[in-house]
């Protein structure tokens, strides 16, 4: 096998199954679609704006040897494609959560415990202000989630304990991908930009980048359904 394919290869596999799976009769996820696809667009620009800066700083870069040599600014066409193919596989999950288990209470706790993290990691954020990676994600997160619950009753649809119940399922599959994105490796990391804390191969800070994404793509994805019915 031609090793230029790998990251291409990689993502191929993630998508194949909730690709397959998206026509499944009760989920019938591709009925989503046309919420979908334009809830990803602006998640995704900001994404690849970030990553090529972040490029750009040596706070990542790619091995050449593992990617199609293919670029879109300064980031090989897989990155680019990443920030499609990992909210897809979220939203998958996400809504096969909702469909099998429609009767979840959002309680108060799942709100706090939302909070108290956004909190914590804004705090961690702004004491390692000179780590690109650490700062930027950190912040941007507990950022986010202030906007959120500032406009959060223009979103109704949104349950917490959705979000936090499918991220928990997702982190799996998002950790073993990024484990071989790692361990290959195909990105490599600058430790003088992160945290130097890794599960595995990953930094830390990759959980709260992944979460991150899978958070706006799903604001958005509500918001424009915020006209159906409430399950």
């Amino acid at each position: 096998m031609n090793s230029h394919y790998t990251y291409f290869i990689i993502l191929a596999a993630s998508l194949a199954g909730p690709l397959a799976l998206s026509f499944d009769k009760k989920v019938a996820f591709f009925k989503k679609w046309k919420f979908l696809f334009p809830a990803m667009i602006l998640p995704a620009l900001f994404y690849i704006v970030w990553d090529s800066l972040f490029t750009s700083l040596g706070v990542w870069s790619f091995n050449p040897n593992y990617v199609t040599g293919i670029h879109i600014l300064n980031l090989p066409l897989e990155e680019v494609l990443f920030f499609f193919v990992v909210p897809y596989c979220c939203m998958f999950i996400y809504e096969c959560i909702v469909c099998y288990f429609p009767y979840i209470t959002n309680g108060v706790a799942a709100d706090v415990f939302l909070k108290l993290i956004s909190a914590l990691l804004l705090i961690i954020g702004v004491f390692f202000y000179h780590r690109y990676y650490t700062a930027s994600t950190f912040i941007l997160f507990a950022l986010f989630t202030g906007a959120f619950y500032l406009f959060k009753k223009h979103i109704p649809r949104f349950k917490t304990i959705y979000f936090l119940l499918s991220f928990a399922i997702i982190l799996i599959p998002f950790l073993l991908v990024n484990g071989f994105l790692t361990a290959i490796p195909v990105v490599l990391y600058n430790d003088a930009e992160n945290l130097g804390f890794r599960i595995y191969t990953i930094p830390f800070e990759d959980t709260f980048y992944g979460m991150l994404l899978f958070f706006m793509n799903l604001v958005i994805y509500e918001y424009l359904r915020r006209g159906i019915k409430q399950i």
